[in-house]
C-alpha cells in the first residue's frame, strides 16, 4: 500500500464497499451522490477501521456528512495514533 495517500485508501475502501468504480468516488462526493445509505456507511467504517487499524467513535461517526469530512476525520485518527505509539 505504499504510496497511496490517506485520501486514496478512503477513497479506495469506499469504492471497494460500495462495488463503484474508483474513478466515481471523489473527496467531494456526498453519500447520497454514490447511493450510500446508513447501513452502507456502517460497512464502510468497519471497512476504514480494519483499512487503518484505528477505531472510530460511533457518535462521531454519526456527525459525518460527506467524503471529504471521512477523509478528514480517518487522517485525523492515524496522525494521533501514529503520534501516540512508541518510536522504538
Amino acid at each position: 500500500m505504499t504510496g497511496l495517500t490517506i485520501e486514496d485508501r478512503v477513497l479506495k475502501v469506499i469504492a471497494t464497499s460500495k462495488r463503484v468504480p474508483i474513478e466515481n468516488v471523489h473527496p467531494d462526493s456526498s453519500f447520497e451522490s454514490l447511493g450510500i445509505d446508513s447501513l452502507d456507511r456502517l460497512n464502510i467504517l468497519f471497512d476504514l477501521e480494519s483499512e487503518f487499524d484505528i477505531e472510530i467513535n460511533d457518535e462521531e461517526a454519526k456527525q459525518v456528512q460527506n467524503i471529504h469530512e471521512m477523509i478528514e476525520g480517518v487522517t485525523h485518527l492515524v496522525q494521533a495514533k501514529t503520534d501516540s505509539s512508541p518510536t522504538e
